[in-house]
């Protein structure tokens, strides 16, 4: 019988009473119900190297696997730290530990682990894993006081690729290390999962292990600390080794796929549109009677449709949708986009007075659409309306806009954005659903004296509803300084990363 098997399972675990107490956790396979490092690893990969660097990843799987079972797990996340990390910018790897790796740890939280774990005062978790890889989302999103795992070498701000002489966090490395913090104090309790969590389980004094079962239902969103509403990355699903070989393959397929299908966008007339996208394999599914457009014989203001906003490409499917090429005013684009857009779009200046007087003039030319949440939000989740809008036009008409997406992610905050249209249509059928709904009665615009505030508002409410969405109050400086460090402002000319 393995030592391990010794210690009574976590169900057994009281979690009442321990305000006070102290809880060590191993991170992979206790606090996650999966113990396997390669899907993280994948994602960060893919996030600072793009194709090749994932490929050179995949490339030293096998090597790791083998010393994995023959040799030791800590060689194994030598090699798979290499191959991931070494020549990268430490400042990428973390931004991109913080703005991509929360939602994938966070969706695969062990309940019964976190009924423990968040009961206590206490909290230090020990990973065999890059502690740059995990921190954020532990201290942050679990408000873990400790973590411990293994250091990785740098040289000149960029990482060597080689852990540091600490070595990995495993086995007695990690007993050391918690026997360092906590001296003769013994934490109150040890989580585990293996064999070689055994060394810690032992200084703690209760000590239970989380049974390995796949089928575990990871913890709902509902009881997550706190809701995932900004996350970045280009990936939509986490990676296991084949669905990362099959990544890499498709990208060189997918890339040409996008070309042709933003291509035709250029080339065919607006009318043709709806058909010849759907050809192309990106469904459009259109709800709701939009109004007809404007008359500009009997001087008619054009119709502001008030968009909900997940990719650039929104106000191209509204037009599609429409039939029929649409203005759209734009916050921060990148001059690609802005040249590969079959519609015209007009860069705002975010000075309120200029870009009242901008919207005004082109409303008097024709329609208009306009996401006045500023950026795109990936979560299910409606950022906060400007209220400008509201205050110049009454011709209000809401359009609930969603979209999915199987591989990459149409939006970044950390990336270059003149690629933001090509993921998207490099995924193998991404999708567009967009509702018409009723124009705003004349009683509740400002015109009829309510606030623009209140029009706004009730907009955002009325989308949110559409869409079974959650409204919130943050806006994109929220956002980008929770991904990016930055207000989110584009410069016209700026190199892609990768």
């Amino acid at each position: 019988m393995d030592t391990i098997n010794t210690f009574p399972t976590i169900n057994k675990c009281d979690s009442t009473n321990r305000g006070k107490h102290t809880v060590v956790a191993n991170m992979d396979g206790g606090l996650l119900i999966s113990q396997a490092s390669f899907p993280y690893f994948a994602l960060v990969a893919f996030e600072i190297g793009g194709m090749f660097r994932l490929l050179f990843l995949l490339l030293s799987l096998p090597v790791s696997t083998l010393l994995y079972y023959f040799h030791s797990e800590s060689s194994c996340i030598q090699v798979l730290t290499f191959a991931t990390f070494v020549g990268a910018k430490v400042s990428d790897i973390e931004s991109a530990a913080r703005a991509v790796l929360l939602k994938f740890y966070a969706s695969d939280i062990h309940p019964e682990t976190w009924r423990v774990f968040s009961s206590c005062g206490r909290r230090c978790v020990v990973t065999a894993n890059p502690r740059i890889m995990v921190e954020a989302f532990l201290e942050e999103f679990l408000e873990v006081d400790m973590v411990l795992g293994c250091e990785i070498g740098s040289y000149k701000g960029r990482a060597t690729g080689f852990v540091k002489e600490s070595g990995v966090c495993i086995g007695n490395n990690r007993a050391d290390a918690l026997m360092k913090i906590f001296g003769e104090t013994k934490p109150e309790i040890g989580i585990g999962c293996k064999n070689t969590d055994v060394p810690f389980l032992m200084m703690c004094k209760e000590s239970y292990i989380v049974p390995q079962n796949p089928a575990v239902e990871p913890l709902s969103k509902d009881k997550l600390p706190k809701p995932i509403i900004f996350h970045d990355g280009r990936l939509v699903q986490k990676l296991t080794p084949l669905s990362a070989l099959l990544t890499v393959l498709w990208i060189p397929i997918a890339f040409p796929l996008a070309c042709l299908r933003i291509a035709i966008g250029q080339l065919l007339p607006f009318s043709l549109l709806y058909h010849a996208i759907q050809v192309l394999g990106v469904p459009v599914i259109v709800r709701g009677t939009p109004p007809p457009p404007a008359n500009k014989s009997a001087n008619q203001s054009g119709v502001l449709f008030v968009c909900s906003h997940r990719t650039l490409l929104d106000a191209i499917f509204v037009s599609i949708a429409l039939g029929r090429p649409v203005t759209a005013v734009t916050y921060s684009v990148s001059r690609l986009s802005e040249i590969l857009s079959p519609i015209r779009t007009v860069r705002l200046s975010r000075n309120r007075d200029t870009d009242a007087k901008m919207i005004k003039k082109l409303l008097e030319e024709g329609d208009l659409v306009i996401s006045p949440e500023g950026t795109t939000c990936r979560e299910p989740f409606l950022l906060r309306f400007s209220a400008l809008f509201a205050e110049l036009s009454d011709e209000l008409v809401p359009v609930a806009v969603a979209n999915r997406m199987s591989m990459f992610h149409g939006n970044t905050a950390r990336g270059w954005k003149g690629m933001d249209p090509f993921y998207f249509f490099m995924n193998p059928s991404p999708c567009y659903e967009v509702t018409f709904l009723k124009k705003l009665p004349r009683e509740l615009t400002c015109g009829s004296g309510k606030s623009s505030h209140d029009v706004a508002n009730y907009i955002q409410r009325m989308i949110a509803a559409t869409l079974g969405y959650e409204c919130t109050a943050l806006t994109r400086k929220d956002k980008y300084k929770a991904l990016a460090g930055n207000d989110g402002t584009v410069n016209l000319v700026k190199k892609p990363k990768h």
